[in-house]
C-alpha cells in the first residue's frame, strides 16, 4: 500500500505495517527458438602478403557441429528425438507445435535429423547391445511395426532385448519379419539364459548354442484367465496355485539370488509338482478342441522352459519387464502408425533404445541427448571406433561397434511420422 492506501477508514491517520502474506503460484514460460549467430575469423600475415613470399591465411577454429552441417543445434535435436520417442509424438504434431511458437520445422527435415541423431550415436546403441548379450539373463519380446511398402503395409518386426541389473540397458532391435534369424543374430554369441514367451521361433534361436530358454508365467496365466468362461472351475484351481508361486515372488523380491532360489526351491517346488499332476489330469478330462486344453496343452509343452526360474534365482518369473517396453512402442506406433522405410525402422530402434534406457535410469532423455550431441563430435573418428562412451560428462570409451549401417536416401518420405 502507497500514499492514501495507507489512510485509516477510522481515524485517517498512517496505518502501519505490521507483517505480510505469502502466496506462491506456477506459471509456464514457453520454450523459443533462438537463431544462434557464430562468427569465424580470419587471419593472415600482412608481411608476407605484402611481399607475395608464402602468404599464411588461416582462420579460426571450424565449429563442430552435432550433425554434419546441420542447421539444428544439440539442444533441438534433443529436443525432436525426446518429442517422438519418449513422450510418443509423431512428427507431424511437433510441426505444428514449432509453428504455433513462430518457427516451421517440417515433418520430412525433422525425419532426416532424426535419422542424423541416429547414425552419431549408433557407437553408443553398440555398445549398449554388447552390453546386454554380457548380461545372464536377457528378456526378449517383439510386436508389430508396420512398414510402408508399394501395395500395403509390411508387417515388419521391433524387437527389445532387456539386459540384467549389472547390465541395465533396453536394446531394440527392428527386422523385416519375425522370422528366428532376426534374434538369433542378435544373439549371435550370447549363451546364457533367454527369458521370452512361448513363440516356436525361439526354439531354433537356443537350438545347439547353450542358451537356456526362460518361460513366462504371465503368458501361462493370461491363457487360463481367457478360457475361464469355458471351464472356471479348472481355471480357478489353476490360477490360485499361480498366486502361490507370485506370493513367494513378492516375499524373495528384496532378497539376494541365492536366498532367493532357496526359498524358491522349498515353497515354488511344491506347487509346481501340484500344478504339474493337475494339468496332466485336466489334459485327459477334456477334449482336444475345448478352449481350456489349449491353455492346459501350453503349459505342459512350456513346462521345462516355466521351471527355469525354481533352478536359478537370477531368472524372473515373468517376462513383463520386456513386455512393458513393448507397450511403449505400441503406443508410439498407434500415434505414428508406420515407419516409411527399414531405415526408418532401424533410426526407430536406436533412438527408443536410448530413450527407453534414460527412462530405466532415471535419466531426463532431452539433458543426456543435448550433453551427447555436445560431447560426441569432439572426440576424434579414430576414438569413436575404439568404443563408446559410458559417461556422456567425461567421454570415457569402451566397447567396439557391431551393427551395420543401412543405406541412406537423399530425402526422407513424409510418410512414417
Amino acid at each position: 500500500m502507497h500514499g492514501a492506501e495507507r489512510a485509516c477508514p477510522g481515524c485517517s491517520g498512517e496505518r502501519r505495517e505490521i507483517g505480510q502474506q505469502e502466496s506462491w503460484q506456477i506459471e509456464y514460460i514457453p520454450g523459443r527458438f533462438e537463431r544462434i549467430h557464430h562468427v569465424r575469423k580470419k587471419y593472415v600475415c600482412p608481411a608476407c602478403e605484402t611481399s607475395g613470399e608464402n602468404p599464411c591465411i588461416e582462420a579460426a577454429a571450424k565449429l563442430e557441429t552435432a550433425i554434419e552441417k546441420g542447421l539444428a543445434g544439440p539442444g533441438l535435436l534433443s529436443h525432436i528425438v525426446t518429442g517422438k520417442f519418449s513422450d510418443y509424438l509423431p512428427l507431424y504434431r511437433l510441426e505444428e507445435i514449432f509453428a504455433r511458437q513462430g518457427f516451421e520445422i517440417s515433418r520430412a527435415t525433422q525425419s532426416v535429423w532424426c535419422g542424423d541423431v541416429a547414425d552419431r550415436v549408433e557407437l553408443v546403441y553398440a555398445f549398449m547391445a554388447d552390453q546386454v548379450r554380457a548380461s545372464h539373463v536377457v528378456a526378449t519380446d517383439d510386436t508389430v511395426m508396420p512398414m510402408l511398402s508399394k501395395e500395403k503395409c509390411a508387417k515388419a518386426r521391433i524387437w527389445v532385448y532387456v539386459g540384467d541389473t549389472a547390465h541395465p540397458y533396453n536394446v531394440f532391435d527392428f527386422t523385416l519379419s519375425r522370422g528366428r534369424d532376426g534374434p538369433k543374430y542378435f544373439l549371435q554369441g550370447y549363451n546364457q539364459v533367454l527369458l521370452a514367451d512361448g513363440y516356436g521361433g525361439y526354439d531354433g534361436v537356443v537350438a545347439g548354442n547353450g542358451i537356456v530358454r526362460a518361460g513366462c508365467w504371465a503368458h501361462l496365466r493370461r491363457k487360463f484367465i481367457d478360457a475361464e468362461k469355458a471351464a472356471s472351475e479348472i481355471a480357478r484351481e489353476a490360477i490360485a496355485l499361480v498366486r502361490a508361486l507370485y506370493a513367494v515372488e513378492r516375499e524373495a523380491k528384496e532378497a539376494s539370488v541365492e536366498e532367493r532360489l532357496r526359498l524358491r526351491q522349498e515353497r515354488s517346488a511344491p506347487v509346481l509338482a501340484e500344478l504339474r499332476e493337475k494339468l496332466l489330469i485336466w489334459k485327459e478330462q477334456l477334449l482336444p478342441k475345448h478352449p481350456m486344453a489349449e491353455a492346459v496343452g501350453y503349459a505342459l509343452a512350456q513346462w521345462k522352459e516355466l521351471n527355469v526360474f525354481c533352478t536359478d534365482g537370477a531368472v524372473a518369473i515373468d517376462n513383463n519387464i520386456s513386455e512393458r517396453e513393448m507397450k511403449r512402442v505400441v503406443l508410439n506406433r498407434k500415434n505414428s502408425l508406420f515407419v516409411g522405410n527399414a531405415r526408418g525402422g532401424r533410426t526407430a530402434a536406436i533412438l527408443a533404445s536410448l530413450t527407453s534406457t534414460c527412462r530405466r535410469h532415471e535419466i531426463d532423455p532431452q539433458i543426456y541427448f543435448t550433453r551427447l550431441l555436445n560431447n560426441l563430435p569432439l572426440v576424434a573418428e579414430r576414438d569413436l571406433a575404439a568404443g563408446c562412451p559410458t559417461d556422456v560428462n567425461s567421454i570415457r570409451w569402451q566397447g567396439s561397434p557391431r551393427c551395420k549401417k543401412a543405406p541412406r536416401p537423399r530425402r526422407s518420405p513424409k510418410s512414417g511420422h
